[in-house]
């Protein structure tokens, strides 16, 4: 690949990349979460057209129109949310899109069953059953079925997105084994992964993307030091434009208190404490638990052990209402599709949770609900000033307010933010930040996530790192840096 350039609107997301893969190689691929990974491998799987810049595949310049195309040249991409239909059997899986066919029919039985457990015994896992349904195996198993897909269309590249997140030490393990086999065959791996131990124990060659652009290209795996990696993935070109945070930490009493609160596969018992008027933060990788925490809080997922007390009430486990109702707010990393109506009005999607102040005898009345609504807006500098527009017409960053907007209106105490600026640009996001440390200042409590660490440190009091769904340090933000917040969720001990 060379000169990838890619843009979407508001965002360059890749800015001249190049990457080149020798077969039978592994090939890592490094950078933060935001840095151009995700981009950079939809533009080879076919997913993405590149605005600028070529691909070249066993000496010839290809153009990849479709995940299709790639496919027939040989390019597989196994991504972290595996694509698989649940309520298909695992021979249906591997072989959907090309069912094996006979005289112009497809044919669905023996033949594609035959050929799915030769796939399966040349991965070692000759003991899945074809006709099982993918709905009934294990995060492993499913990985399995994926990896058997690819090798379906005599794959000589294999990209593989966080393979190992879901997978415990055994079956990493056996995942080594199996991409050691394939390129001892002569397929190439371009491998993906937060967790440098892996990348020493199976990579070749290492490429390193920040803020869309390679600024490292073909370092060797294993004698490159974690601290010349972790250097090559900070420092940004994004200007990060912080409110000066209080110079004391509030010294009342908790209005969150989280105890021994855990889901078992997703994160560990945790503790937690927020007062009113603190910015808490949650710094980790993506699949280290950080959104499960906030959506077990706020009560969307039902907790393995332990409870959420909210100003002395002790929440109903897994009720979305009863958190609502004791004044917990959430701000979810999905926003358009988790969190607006976007057909519908800004007024109706600021009023939706608090609809029952504004209605009597079964009678909304329009306009209360109109001018309470209107009044959070003007609060937050929602713009345009104008509640009757759909919200489907705002920008993110005033979407994302009209959200905010909601949660004012219903005066919550504890609001969880999930990604608070993710689609919003640059321009935007100081002013958001803003809002968040004014809210703050005002005597809400935030528990804050995102993907960025620069964002939490700049904004949170105090920070709790994660890894693999354990707290593994907690400390003021004032005491830590990037560099060592990426040590900590890449290695789990400080730097």
């Amino acid at each position: 690949m060379s000169g990838i350039t890619k843009s979407f609107p508001g965002v360059r997301a890749l800015d001249g990349v190049d990457l080149d893969v020798q077969a039978g190689e592994v090939h890592c691929l490094l950078g933060q979460n935001g840095a151009g990974k995700s981009t950079l491998i939809k533009v080879l799987a076919g997913a993405h057209q590149p605005d600028e810049g070529a691909i070249t595949w066993r000496g010839d310049r290809v153009v990849l129109r479709s995940p299709i195309a790639a496919m027939r040249l040989g390019i597989a991409t196994i991504y972290q949310e595996l694509d698989l239909v649940e309520g298909l059997s695992v021979a249906e899986n591997v072989f959907l899109g090309h069912e094996p066919t006979a005289a112009g029919f497809v044919v669905r039985g023996r033949d594609a069953k035959a050929s799915t457990a030769a796939l399966l015994k040349r991965l070692g896992h000759g003991e899945i059953s074809p006709g099982t349904l993918v709905a009934d195996l294990s995060a492993a198993g499913r990985q399995i079925v994926s990896m058997a897909r690819a090798l379906s269309h005599d794959v000589r590249l294999i990209v593989m997105d966080e393979p190992s997140a879901a997978l415990d030490p055994d079956e990493v393990d056996n995942l080594f084994r199996i991409v050691g086999d394939l390129t001892a065959e002569g397929v190439a791996v371009v491998y993906i992964s937060h967790r440098l131990e892996e990348i020493r124990r199976i990579g070749d060659r290492v490429t390193v993307l920040k803020d869309g652009r390679a600024v490292a290209g073909g370092l060797p795996a294993k004698d490159t030091p974690t601290r010349d990696v972790v250097a090559l993935m900070t420092g940004r070109n994004v200007e990060y434009v912080f409110p000066d945070r209080p110079l004391s930490a509030p010294r009342t009493d908790p209005v969150l208190t989280v105890r021994n609160l855990s889901r078992e596969g997703e994160f560990a018992p945790l503790d937690l404490e927020i007062r009113p008027g603190e910015i808490v933060g949650l710094a980790g990788l993506v699949g280290s638990g950080r959104s499960e925490i906030l959506e077990t809080i706020y009560g969307a997922r039902k907790p393995t052990t332990g409870q959420v007390t909210l100003s002395g009430k002790e929440l109903r486990p897994g009720s979305v209402r009863s958190a609502v109702r004791a004044g917990l707010g959430l701000a979810p990393e999905e926003r358009k599709a988790q969190a607006l109506l976007m057909l519908e009005s800004v007024t109706r999607n600021v009023s939706v949770s608090s609809m029952s102040r504004y209605s009597y005898g079964g009678w909304l009345n329009r306009t209360a609900e109109r001018e309470a609504a209107h009044r959070a807006t003007r609060e937050l500098s929602l713009r345009p000033d104008n509640p009757a527009v759909p919200v489907r017409t705002l920008s993110g960053g005033n979407q994302q307010k009209a959200v905010l907007a909601r949660w004012l209106l219903r005066g919550c105490k504890v609001l969880l933010l999930d990604e608070p600026t993710r689609g919003v640009d640059v321009g935007a996001r100081a002013e958001l930040y803003a809002v968040i440390r004014r809210l703050a200042d005002d005597g809400l409590a935030v528990l804050l996530v995102s993907s960025e660490v620069p964002e939490v440190l700049g904004l949170a009091d105090r920070v709790l790192v994660l890894r693999e769904g354990r707290v593994v340090h907690e400390s003021p933000a004032r005491d830590l840096d990037e560099h060592r917040v990426l040590d900590l969720v890449m290695e789990g001990t400080p730097a």
